[in-house]
């Protein structure tokens, strides 16, 4: 197994990259870490900051390699030849890569006489377990991502309901896309961004788990709020779901509601290190069945609980370990956010943060689960 490890990659857009070498930048570029020594090779346009930012051992420039790897002056060599021209001024002619490393790369690597391995995820395993600047940095996520959905909840109560069962809010129509806009402004006013990829899906939308939401709001249905926002200084991301009614649930919801509360209650309380994840998924699937809400196809969808308890949280929002893959170890964050998806009823996630201890799970989400507003 090669001891070298290569990434060509974006760090905007590749959370292993910007683990590793702690730099930011809006275009791909090579990461070599070898014998212990973690380099970069950089554009003349970023080289000057990665020296300053960079938290590695080297940065060299791509020019410098590019100039070496001519075959004749003024014939640009591709971008492949220019980097196994820096592997191999280090003595390098085997690496490992991820298995998401680009196939072009890869084949035009081997071209150029370098062996390229692929190893199997996490590549970067030591993500995992979280240090305490981590832990720390990954508090202030969960708080910009509670901001955000403080503002839509405040929203909803204050919006309006119409004859018709609309809600209204400053003399317009609630939809989801104006609610969501609400939370995400209030991510940015906090340090955060969202992307637009905030959930606000209401009634029938609310039973598919990651359908956004689209069209108009209306009173006494099941509305999930979900907002995953990044903290721009950190790159850490929050994460947490709400399910609110605006106006007065049936007994239906209620229950639903209550039910899932229980689920994700009973996940916390038996979360611990050791603990396998899939056997507290099954528990909580179980639960969900013996109180009337059976996992199953029924006219040709899914219903009940159908998606995993949680995820691990970081520079990802969905990163290593999976729920339901883990045995459980001090220093992991996850998420725990059972959900349950009736047609014809609407869909409940309740959704926060733990940090696995040395004795069981510290929960990090602080903000209450309103649900009549």
């Amino acid at each position: 197994m090669a001891r070298s490890k290569l990434l060509i990659a974006c760090p905007e857009t590749n959370a292993d990259l910007l683990y590793l070498g702690g730099f930011r930048a809006p275009d791909a570029f090579a990461y070599l870490e070898t014998a212990g020594k973690k380099h970069i090779l950089l554009s003349d346009l970023e080289i000057d900051r990665g020296r300053a930012e960079a938290k590695v051992d080297s940065v060299e420039a791509f020019s410098e390699f590019s100039k070496l790897a001519e075959k004749a002056p003024g014939k640009t060599p591709s971008y492949a030849k220019v980097i196994a021209t820096w592997l191999v001024s280090k003595n390098i002619r085997e690496v490992k890569v991820p298995t998401d490393f680009p196939f072009g790369h890869a084949r035009d690597l081997k071209k150029a006489g370098i062996d390229v391995k692929p190893v199997r995820d996490p590549f970067v395993p030591e993500r995992e377990i979280k240090s305490r600047p981590e832990v720390h940095a990954l508090e202030n996520a969960i708080r910009i991502s509670e901001i955000g959905m403080t503002r839509g909840i405040e929203v909803l109560r204050a919006s309006k309901i119409l004859k018709d069962g609309a809600l209204s809010f400053n003399g317009t129509h609630l939809t989801s896309e104006l609610l969501r806009i609400e939370m995400e402004t209030a991510v940015v006013r906090a340090g955060g961004e969202a992307r637009g990829d905030t959930i606000v899906a209401g009634g029938q939308q609310a039973c598919d788990p990651h359908h956004r939401g689209s069209g108009q709001l209306f009173a006494n249905q099941l509305i999930i709020l979900d907002i995953f926002p990044r903290d721009i200084r950190s790159c850490f991301h929050g994460d947490i779901t709400r399910t609110v009614v605006r106006g007065r649930a049936s007994e239906e919801q209620r229950r639903l509601w209550n039910t899932c509360l229980e689920g994700q209650k009973l996940a916390l309380d038996a979360i611990k290190p050791g603990v396998e994840g899939r056997i507290i998924h099954n528990m909580v699937k179980k639960f969900f069945a013996d109180q009337g809400y059976p996992t199953e196809i029924k006219n040709g969808r899914w219903q009940g609980f159908f998606h995993g308890t949680g995820h691990g949280l970081g520079l990802e929002v969905h990163e290593s370990p999976r729920f339901s893959e883990a045995i459980f170890q001090p220093g992991q964050i996850l998420t725990v956010e059972p959900g349950i998806y009736m047609p014809g009823l609407g869909g409940v996630r309740h959704e926060d943060v733990v940090l696995i201890t040395k004795t069981g799970a510290k929960l990090l989400t602080r903000l209450p689960k309103p649900f009549e507003i």
